[in-house]
């Protein structure tokens, strides 16, 4: 597995994590590169012959009859130095043997991936203090210019882009003709498996979908197995509906299911990255409240689930997707269409977009379409995606 890895290209988190910490998990959705990215370090840090560091795939066969805890302490004695372990919240005792073997070996490094949805404060055993955790997205527009059309380019903070958008566009329109991209992007550009085929992409996704809701929203959601058909039938009603104003009675009365449920089910969601909820404050946001806005968590699922094509909501949701990564995004409201950390405002929309509904405020700023070069404080919408 880990000589048949390509390190063709690697992403960008493979130099920020901290793989030497004791303990390490990279959490992500189904489909996002996890697995590739830690063969890859594997890789390029051990080589390809055994020794140091060994790889278990936990849904494997032979944990039917053997442990976690039996492995580790084989290749403790042999001179191991470094475990990782692919999908580890398939494996059912995962975090009470982790501890231990963080306590009987202490010299031992761990690294795993998992589910987004997995609770590591939840976990059978406590390993929050000692567990230093990454979350993993899909690729951002400017990772896919690097994967699919092999065009480096670095990537950017927020107030970097918005106060040096001029000369980040200059870069950018050098290197490539970013909007007729853009566009290849928004519609199979997320995920790092497209193959040139877009209805098996589209497939690939709805099975991603399937898999997240059937097997581990059951698992990590308590989800009754009975109730997944309503979970898919509300994902596509969603689908179609976005950006969805939310009516919770609508809804309720649609799945035919009552309020709690559908809120609870809704939150499931959100955490297993099929969809963003947004409130116009989320620091008050209490368990049971209805989020202002709904949409699908990227645009290439959208294209995916729903029946038809609706470019401003396309538009939106990337926004909303790539800003999420590592900011706080909340429902404009009457200020706009997004806020982002409680400071700046975002108005979205197509060329022809104005400053007339955020004039006069502060920090304020448009995200328009078909743009390649910013025009003072409108920028080209596609420049949000090098913020990783």
């Amino acid at each position: 597995m880990i000589s048949q890895v390509s390190m063709t290209i690697v992403r960008q988190m493979m130099h920020t994590v901290k793989w030497e910490r004791q303990l390490v998990s990279i959490r992500g959705s189904r489909g996002v590169g996890k697995t590739t990215l830690m063969r890859q370090y594997i890789r390029q840090k051990y080589g390809i012959n055994a020794g140091e560091a060994l790889y278990l795939v936990m849904d494997s066969m032979y944990f039917t009859n053997h442990t976690l805890l039996e492995v580790a302490e084989r290749f403790h004695l042999v001179g191991g130095k470094h475990l990782f372990l692919d999908e580890v919240h398939k494996y059912p005792t995962w975090s009470k043997e982790v501890k231990e073997i963080i306590d009987l070996w202490p010299d031992l490094r761990i690294t795993f991936t998992g589910s987004s949805l997995l609770q590591i404060l939840n976990a059978d055993a406590d390993l929050s203090r000692r567990v230093l955790n990454y979350d993993m997205a899909g690729l951002s527009f400017r990772e896919y210019l690097q994967f699919y059309k092999g065009i480096e380019l670095p990537s950017y903070s927020l107030e970097e882009i918005l106060s040096n958008a001029d000369s980040i566009c200059q870069k950018v329109c050098e290197a490539c003709r970013p909007q007729a991209l853009f566009e290849d992007y928004l519609r199979v550009g997320y995920y790092p498996f497209y193959d040139g085929d877009d209805q098996d992409y589209y497939s690939r996704i709805e099975n991603v979908v399937s898999f997240i809701i059937d097997q581990e929203m059951t698992q990590f959601c308590g989800v009754e197995p009975a109730y997944t058909r309503k979970l898919k039938a509300m994902l596509l009603f969603l689908a179609n509906n976005v950006p969805y104003d939310v009516s919770i009675a609508k809804l309720s009365s649609y799945l035919e299911i009552n309020k709690t449920t559908v809120l609870s089910y809704l939150a499931s969601m959100q955490k297993a990255e099929l969809l963003n909820l947004l409130y116009t404050d989320k620091k008050s946001v209490t368990k049971m409240q209805k989020p202002d806005k709904v949409y699908l968590h990227n645009p290439n699922m959208h294209y995916a689930l729903s029946s038809e094509e609706k470019i401003g909501t396309i538009r939106e949701c990337f926004v909303v997707n790539q800003l999420s990564a590592s900011h706080t995004v909340e429902y404009g409201k009457t200020q706009g269409d997004f806020k982002i950390d409680g400071k700046i405002i975002l108005e979205v929309g197509g060329k022809d977009k104005t400053f007339d509904q955020i004039a006069d405020i502060p920090d304020s700023y448009v995200l328009a379409d078909s743009m390649e070069f910013p025009i003072g404080k409108k920028l080209p919408i596609w420049i949000v995606g090098f913020l990783y």
